[in-house]
């Protein structure tokens, strides 16, 4: 079964979830395209895996194919990378009428989608997610972005995709660790919106397209009420403040999933602390990380976070902007004096 949802926004685009859409994506994106060169943007891992299907795939619908490479792994989201693979699509001749189509997990989609923007100042990009964590979150919602030295994501743009293809089959190639990041932000979604994603989550073996379908919902909603993350839009941080501090610290050794899993953890922990949330929250957080396999703790102190922290996108000034949890699929923001969110981080671990 193929899932389809509809995001609108500044460009309307549709997301499909479901197995063999690999193997349509060359007839599914032609309509969207007015030219005929493509690129496939993907990491080292990936390219071997499924270049050679999306090529077929893309020559079949008469594109013309260039697949441009580079390491995988967070520590290549870097400004270098996305000029070399600007420059890639120079040299090979793309025009504003042409298509990028980013296969990967988020570290492809963020940087592909971001070359796309900047390229003759926008063309179509195609996300093609091959993980969990890109098929729920990164995928969707137009964030596109490098790593600086100083903290993650913090060169980019808002660009929405032309098309989303989240083809489930490639999820059997992951690593065990790859896979089960994914499902932090799944969890995150549970705890922002009541409804059945909650309900599917606690079944034996959810039905994995179900699941994504349920959080890009989730996600296309609070999209098309805040595109450019004014306002709601930034309760899909939930745990992501604590999360990029514990991804800088540890140098991106610890995978995105991991460190929101944590991330969600301390400020519950803190907030439950402090009183800022019923002790109920934490308790079924606790059930859902340890359901599936996600961590909890992390051996970064207060003042190493807190450090990290600083260059995150909500603060402004001395005071920053957290997602505090409130009730059961419910999260509120609150912007509050720095030395607050130390407070709630030494609370918390």
């Amino acid at each position: 079964m193929i899932h389809t949802v509809e995001v609108h926004a500044s460009r309307d685009y549709t997301v499909m979830i479901g197995a063999e859409l690999l193997e349509r994506a060359g007839a599914l994106a032609a309509p969207l395209v007015r030219g005929r060169r493509a690129v496939i943007c993907a990491g080292e891992h990936v390219m071997p895996l499924y270049g050679a299907r999306l090529r077929q795939s893309l020559e079949a619908a008469g594109f013309t194919v260039d697949c441009c490479t580079y390491p995988a792994g967070e520590s290549a989201k870097t400004p270098e990378t996305l000029l070399k693979i600007v420059d890639f699509f120079a040299q090979h001749g793309l025009t504003r009428a042409d298509a990028v189509f980013a296969l990967g997990g988020g570290v492809t989609g963020d940087m592909a989608g971001l070359a796309a923007a900047l390229y003759q100042r926008g063309i179509a990009c195609v996300q093609l997610p091959t993980t969990l964590l890109a098929a729920v979150d990164s995928s969707v919602g137009g964030k596109t972005a490098v790593n600086l030295p100083q903290g993650k994501n913090q060169l980019g743009v808002f660009s929405q995709p032309a098309l989303v293809l989240c083809d489930t089959d490639t999820f059997r190639t992951l690593p065990p660790d790859v896979y089960t990041e994914g499902w932090a932000e799944v969890v995150k979604y549970a705890f922002l919106r009541r409804g059945p994603l909650q309900d599917l989550l606690l079944e034996n073996e959810p039905d994995l397209a179900s699941v994504i379908a349920a959080c890009v919902r989730i996600k296309r909603d609070i999209v098309a009420a805040d595109e450019f993350d004014t306002g709601e839009r930034q309760l899909l941080n939930f745990g992501h403040t604590v999360g990029h501090a514990i991804e800088t610290c540890s140098g991106y050794r610890i995978y995105h999933g991991f460190a929101v899993a944590i991330g969600m953890a301390v400020i519950t922990r803190g907030c439950v602390s402090l009183d800022l949330c019923p002790p109920e929250l934490l308790a079924r957080l606790e059930m859902y990380l340890n359901r599936y396999h996600l961590p909890q703790h992390c051996t970064y102190s207060a003042d190493e976070l807190f450090a990290a922290a600083m260059a995150d996108k909500k603060r402004a000034g001395e005071r920053i902007t957290l997602v505090l949890p409130a009730d059961t699929g419910v999260c509120r923001l609150e912007t509050v004096e720095l030395v607050r969110l130390k407070e709630i981080i030494e609370r918390g671990l």
